[in-house]
């Protein structure tokens, strides 16, 4: 399949670079007029999932997963939310463990490759007889659907697949977020998981000796993350198996990828573009700006994501 010619346009003048395209729309953008209906999944390890419904009776549902330490209430999962209620579609919009407000019951949290929990979610989508799905998921979001349905044989009601900003290849995106200009988005991130460790360590037994040391990536999921999800070897082992690029020749849906070229958190292997080329299924399209979840428009209940997903939906996935 030929890569994707964007028609995305960047149309503020105040976001004039790939920093002030990620950064105004996280820090300033709202969406009114959401009500979901909350229902707690709970899982067979001991542990739960929060998740966010908006019903209308469809037959259609859209399976939202949101980024690394966001969650249903974060506007780039409630604008298609809301987007696409209106458009007959029933909505479940779920959050990771520890991301729905309320900390979870064991001493794991989620990864990009932790691919159980989002089976999970589908699963009871798929329990609720809805007749067609499609899943869109956003950065690490993105990933995690990558994977799911690249390394499993998936249910026939899944019809397709939509990502944006997605880190397809981990240790590439992990080191493009040591750039100078770049590492005020891993700090960001670090201080919040750190925050979140220290919450765990105060509910049960947890060693968080040298804590404070902790400043990046590779480092906390070397003092963290391994000792959570013990079976990888070290960082490289772990950043090698659960990316989620080595599963997107698997994937025997359509799925659209959309990664701006100017996304900060993104290296040159998170562009799948010799893969897209070659494959009736993957639809890579690379817009030269958007930033990371950006992709902002004159509408700002609107972005250029539902605008690309809808067409995606009609013109290819509802078409095959």
């Amino acid at each position: 399949m030929p890569i994707q010619k964007s028609n995305y346009n960047n149309t503020a003048w105040y976001l004039f670079n790939a920093h002030m395209e990620t950064i105004i729309p996280s820090l300033f953008y709202k969406v009114k007029g959401i009500e979901y209906e909350r229902e707690r999944l709970e899982l067979e390890d001991g542990d739960f999932l929060d998740l966010d419904w908006i019903r209308n009776g469809n037959k259609r549902l859209l399976i939202l997963s949101h980024g690394l330490e966001g969650s249903s209430e974060r506007h780039y999962i409630q604008r298609p939310a809301k987007y696409f209620s209106k458009k007959g579609w029933d909505i479940l919009a779920w959050n990771n463990r520890s991301c729905s407000g309320e900390m979870n019951r064991l001493p794991r949290f989620y990864h990009h490759g932790a691919t159980e929990d989002i089976s999970s979610v589908i699963d009871k989508g798929l329990s609720n007889e809805y007749d067609e799905v499609v899943l869109i998921g956003y950065s690490m979001g993105g990933g995690m659907q990558q994977k799911y349905l690249g390394e499993r044989e998936i249910d026939n009601r899944i019809k397709g697949a939509i990502s944006f900003s997605v880190p397809c290849n981990v240790k590439d995106s992990a080191e493009q977020l040591r750039l100078s200009g770049n590492q005020m988005y891993e700090r960001r991130f670090i201080k919040k998981l750190k925050e979140k460790i220290v919450e765990k360590s105060r509910l049960m037994e947890l060693d968080i000796d040298g804590i404070d040391a902790v400043k990046t990536f590779p480092e906390f999921d070397e003092r963290f993350t391994l000792r959570l999800f013990p079976g990888y070897k070290d960082t490289d082992d772990f950043y090698n198996k659960i990316t989620s690029d080595q599963f997107l020749d698997k994937i025997t849906v359509p799925i659209l990828i959309v990664n701006a070229k100017n996304d900060p958190m993104l290296g040159e292997k998170c562009y799948p573009v010799e893969l897209a080329k070659n494959s009736n299924l993957i639809h890579l399209e690379m817009p030269e700006k958007g930033g990371h979840v950006g992709f902002t428009t004159k509408i700002k209940d609107i972005s250029y994501m539902e605008y690309a997903a809808e067409k995606f939906i009609e013109e290819v996935i509802f078409a095959s």
